[in-house]
């Protein structure tokens, strides 16, 4: 057999293969949808646990919520494309030997399998089960709150973190009393150094939204939060947004690698510890060489951009590797927050503006190269920004701090 004639068997095979995919999120759907863009003529199933249409979910904290959209459909034509969708189907595990996935329904055989089960909220230890307690993740959970907000019942929100604050933001639009409780000293303290995330507590008074912090909730009982200080908060509604853990716990038993956060393992090419399987998206963590440690990127933007890496390695004859510059973006009290790269390794700090005002950004540095950056209200700083970080170029931190240089103008050459 000539060269030629067995490259085009091989690939023959290749496009013959099943792929499931693991999860109708943002990442699953996108990992359907690049495969069919990349051209792959193998059979493609989409199963998801809820029985809605595959949605967006950023919409649900606002437009949804506050009744301004219905839904936040994907808008796929999934016939078209030839994915099999498998909704209001949960699966139970997975049997590697077998190439097997075991579901409500049955079983379900695969040559490649693609884990995108994302991450599912965390719930407040002793409040589960009490009415009136809520968690934001799913469209189901953003239906139940929607009646709540337009009958303008006092609202606790747990945390002060994205979703809490996204949340508190869109109550208060409603016209809810909100009081958010937060155990930290400061919002986004786990997301933000101290002196990033200072500036940002203003914004909740500033908004008529009560902020208690160093706040831990001993006990939610019908109507009341009560706090470990002894106050008793009313409350018609509690929102808990403590943050979310990756929803990998089906993967028990299967050999599939889990990290010290319960995430899925993955390699540069996104691969996991079996062979076929791949994870992509909020419940699986990538070695990043650009930064040199293992990120869990828990953004919207990594569920867009990780699923065309896994089709690429799924159709291609080369590997391709995912090491992005993470970015994300959130609304709140009337601010548009944007952040770019990852700040933990900086060794400097550079502020663009002043933090009173309704536009600042903040940079991070190491070794005179840009690594990250947060805008509030600056989206031609982060648009620069993110191409700068990208390319590794140095920068001069004088030109910098300055708020009306562009970003692009304060390089080391410039």
């Amino acid at each position: 057999m000539s060269e030629q004639t067995q490259q085009r068997d091989t690939s023959a095979a290749a496009q013959a293969r099943r792929v499931v995919v693991v999860g109708a999120g943002m990442a699953g759907v996108q990992t359907a949808v690049a495969l069919r863009e990349q051209g792959f003529t193998g059979s493609v199933t989409l199963i998801g646990a809820e029985p809605h249409q595959p949605y967006d979910r950023p919409p649900l904290s606002k437009a949804v919520l506050l009744g301004t959209a219905e839904g936040s459909a994907f808008d796929v034509d999934f016939e078209a494309l030839g994915i099999e969708l498998r909704l209001g189907c949960e699966v139970l595990g997975v049997r590697p030997a077998d190439h097997e996935l075991d579901t409500e329904a049955g079983p379900v055989g695969y040559d490649v399998l693609v884990l995108a089960t994302g991450a599912e909220p965390i719930t407040l230890p002793g409040a589960e089960g009490v009415p009136g307690v809520h968690l934001l993740r799913t469209l189901d959970d953003a239906e139940r709150l929607r009646p709540v907000l337009a009958r303008q019942h006092d609202i606790v929100v747990v945390g002060a973190g994205w979703i809490g604050a996204e949340f508190a933001t869109a109550a208060r639009e409603a016209g809810c009393a909100v009081t958010v409780v937060e155990a930290a000293g400061r919002p986004l303290a786990g997301a933000l150094p101290a002196e990033v995330a200072a500036p940002m507590t203003e914004w909740y008074a500033d908004a008529g939204v009560a902020l208690r912090t160093h706040a831990r909730v001993a006990g939610v009982e019908p109507g009341v939060v009560v706090l470990d200080d002894g106050s008793r908060l009313p409350a018609g509604a509690v929102v808990v947004g403590i943050g979310a853990r990756p929803a990998t716990g089906w993967l028990a038993g299967s050999g599939v690698e889990l990290g010290p956060r319960g995430e899925v393992v993955a390699d540069a090419q996104l691969r996991t510890s079996l062979p076929d399987v791949y994870a992509v998206g909020d419940c699986a963590s990538f070695p990043s060489a650009r930064y040199g440690e293992r990120l869990l990127v828990h953004h919207w933007d990594n569920a867009l951009q990780g699923p065309r890496t896994v089709a690429a390695n799924i159709v291609g004859d080369t590997l391709a590797e995912y090491d992005p510059v993470p970015y994300f973006w959130s609304e709140q009290f009337g601010r548009f927050v944007q952040y770019a790269g990852h700040h933990t390794a900086a060794d400097r700090t550079v502020w663009r503006g002043d933090t009173s005002g309704p536009a600042w950004t903040v940079c991070w540095l190491r070794e005179g190269r840009l690594i990250a950056l947060l805008a509030v209200g600056r989206p031609r700083d982060l648009a620069q920004g993110r191409r700068l970080i990208e390319a590794g170029t140095a920068m001069d931190p004088e030109l910098l701090a300055d708020p009306a240089r562009p970003l692009k103008a304060a390089t080391a050459a410039a």
